[in-house]
């Protein structure tokens, strides 16, 4: 803990940690509360797994294009243009009763207009710290995000289940009204300024390391995206089980992470991460009742945040500065593929199935997570004792001739 704690002390790092956080912490509503409001208006799981769908696929569409803006307009003007359209279409959702594809299309806008907060912070923290403090600095943000799963489940539960559906969407817009804003004006988010890429867009994935993190995010995050539809399902959106049992969920993920970042990133760190949540998620297919699900979700949620401080260490390690953003918009977006692909294939198995469909679906993508990383560690790289920062863009200098 003293690792963090002398990161904590070190200048605007609290205070961007916290606003990235209040930022992004709609997005660990929005999700449940599409899938609640949805399915109310429809009662059909597999219509609103097909409104999750679009709007995962407009945010993975997103990801990669409104990162490499941030390099050519800047971080500023990107942010407050996708936070307006994005709280604009998440309130026509909220408010307007349509029909499906309606919701599909405000969805895929939403998507597509989900404010780059994620690639930007994480674009910025090498220029706040020293190399030796980049790895915990990772970690403690991938650990910071599980409170976004924690209370956001339960925030949206209660608000849905007690208020309404809309209402529960309504405030992850409130949120993001907050949180966007104060992101926007920090004082980092207008000082470090992305450097305009070379490379054509979609160059970055051929590192073998950028490409095996988006591979492997698909993965991880498809699972969860399943295993939220399954325990909903499970659950009913008539009470908090769902929301309880999803925060646990998250804190084993915090637990993880906080206990993990501190071990050195070799190259099978992220297989032995993705096994912790693939036996987690497997125990879930065998347990009935809140409690003992809860007990093996935990189990699975403590690999999750330190796999995803794996991910982001090495991205950054394996890029050079000016591509960070594109690369970790391409990270987003294979995490947003598989949320899409998990919510619409857990939807259309808990139809035919019942619940537990989405929980095979869960540990099948997370089975196939260890796998990925397995017979891809060679092109993981080994980071232990080594510097994580992005690799330094280089000009050429131009010499003037000497006189005489």
């Amino acid at each position: 803990m003293s690792a963090y704690s002398s990161l904590l002390k070190t200048t605007g790092v609290a205070r961007i940690i916290l606003a990235q956080l209040i930022a992004r912490f709609p997005f660990g509503m929005l999700s449940l509360a599409f899938l609640l409001h949805v399915e109310q208006v429809t009662g059909s799981y597999a219509a609103a797994g097909l409104v999750l769908a679009a709007s995962s696929v407009g945010q993975a569409i997103a990801g990669p294009l409104t990162s490499r803006w941030m390099g050519i307009w800047g971080m500023r003007p990107v942010l407050i243009l996708t936070v307006i359209v994005c709280a604009a279409s998440v309130t026509t959702v909220a408010l307007v009763e349509m029909s499906v594809p309606w919701y599909m299309a405000f969805s895929l806008v939403a998507g597509l207009s989900t404010p780059p907060v994620q690639p930007a912070v994480r674009t910025i923290y090498p220029k706040m710290v020293n190399s030796k403090q980049l790895t915990p600095l990772f970690s403690l943000d991938a650990s910071a995000q599980e409170i976004i799963w924690v209370l956001g489940p339960v925030i949206t539960t209660f608000i849905s289940t007690q208020v309404g559906t809309e209402w529960g969407i309504l405030t992850a817009v409130v949120i993001l009204a907050i949180g966007g804003t104060w992101f926007i004006a920090s004082p980092e988010v207008g000082r470090v300024r992305i450097p305009r890429s070379k490379r054509k867009l979609g160059q970055v994935l051929k590192r073998p390391p950028v490409l095996l993190a988006t591979v492997v995010g698909f993965l991880l995050i498809g699972a969860t995206s399943a295993l939220e539809a399954g325990v909903v399902a499970t659950f009913g959106h008539d009470g908090l089980e769902a929301g309880i049992v999803l925060g646990i969920f998250s804190l084993g993920s915090l637990a993880g992470g906080l206990a993990l970042g501190h071990i050195g990133i070799g190259p099978w760190a992220l297989a032995r991460r993705m096994f912790i949540v693939f036996f987690g998620m497997g125990l879930a297919c065998f347990v009935d009742g809140a409690v003992a699900l809860s007990i093996v979700l935990f189990v699975a949620g403590i690999g999750i945040a330190p796999a995803l401080t794996v991910l982001f260490a090495m991205v950054s390690a394996s890029v050079k500065f000016s591509d960070t953003a594109e690369a970790y918009g391409w990270m987003g977006t294979g995490q947003l593929i598989g949320a899409a692909l998990g919510s619409a294939v857990a939807g259309i198995l808990i139809d035919a199935n019942g619940a537990i469909g989405a929980f095979w679906a869960a540990t099948a993508l997370a089975f196939v997570g260890v796998l990925v990383p397995t017979f891809g560690k060679r092109w993981h790289p080994d980071l232990r004792g080594r510097d994580a920062s992005p690799i330094p863009d280089t000009e050429p200098i131009q010499i003037q001739p000497s006189e005489g």
